[in-house]
């Protein structure tokens, strides 16, 4: 499933094609949702906004497209007159001039009034965003201390959009892994410095994989690595993925466990349990 990073650069995709263009057609997939696709055309695009894992496309006229990728879905952005993929299923597709902006395969697509965005289920629910500018580590760290947080494990917290919006299954491996926090503890075990390390951990690594689309590993090490004829895959990450590799700083094999429903990757060395 894609993540907050990699939400984010789609939505830079699709503004940089959709911002400030009339729609000359807009298509969905859905029936229940084609009168809404007839009353968007000719409408401008105004803004995309990504929301922890969701996009949210606005239009002049008060309506504004929510859509969550889910675990296929897909944004990507053709000349006007290329063809689809032809093994994905179009879900919407948005026509400018030059442009086509189709989202494929994804389940959850909804057409709101944009003054009620903020009350959809899925929005009023997300904690902080890691991914707007005006985040800081001291905000992630009030939010993350707050009682309701306390007694659960982290492994089930870093895949809950209501603690870290936009953080999912690669990101809680890595960011627990930075932090040297074992992914088994919850946030009460928790001391005052390993709590800052987790919001410092959450709010750079988060925002280097946007920036790198998708590098979490020191960008140093990953260079030098890529340098040696290591694959993207296996170069990216510190832990994730890699079951049964060595540790990038001590050598000791990585190991997988399933955790909050998925797999989870640590390293036993680095990651020790030591808490209060």
């Amino acid at each position: 499933m894609p993540e907050g990073p990699e939400i984010k650069r789609a939505a830079d995709s699709l503004a940089a094609a959709l911002v400030g263009k009339r729609a000359l057609l807009v298509e969905f997939a859905p029936l229940s949702l084609y009168e809404h696709g007839r009353a968007l055309t000719g409408k401008t695009i105004l803004d995309i906004t990504p929301r922890g894992k969701a996009m949210l496309t606005q239009f002049e006229g008060g309506k504004t497209i929510y859509s969550h990728n889910q675990l296929y879905g897909e944004w990507d952005v053709i000349a006007n007159g290329a063809r689809p993929h032809p093994t994905k299923q179009v879900r919407l597709a948005i026509h400018t001039g030059a442009e086509i902006a189709i989202l494929y395969s994804a389940s959850s697509i909804e057409v709101l009034p944009t003054a009620r965005i903020g009350a959809h289920n899925y929005i009023q629910k997300l904690g902080v965003e890691l991914l707007d500018d005006a985040t800081t580590e001291a905000r992630v760290l009030a939010h993350i201390e707050q009682p309701r947080f306390g007694r659960k494990s982290l492994a089930g917290l870093l895949l809950d959009q209501a603690f870290l919006a936009g953080v999912g299954n690669y990101l809680r491996s890595e960011i627990l892994f930075v932090a040297r926090i074992t992914p088994n503890a919850s946030m009460a075990e928790l001391n005052r410095d390993q709590r800052r390390e987790l919001a410092r951990a959450a709010l750079a690594l988060t925002r280097q994989s946007y920036q790198t689309a998708g590098i979490t590993n020191d960008l140093t090490l990953a260079d030098h690595l890529r340098g040696r004829g290591w694959a993207f895959g296996r170069y990216r990450h510190w832990v994730f993925d890699r079951d049964g590799e060595p540790c990038h700083i001590c050598k000791t094999k990585v190991q997988r466990q399933n955790l909050g429903g998925r797999g989870i990757y640590w390293c036993p060395s680095c990651q020790s349990g030591r808490t209060k």
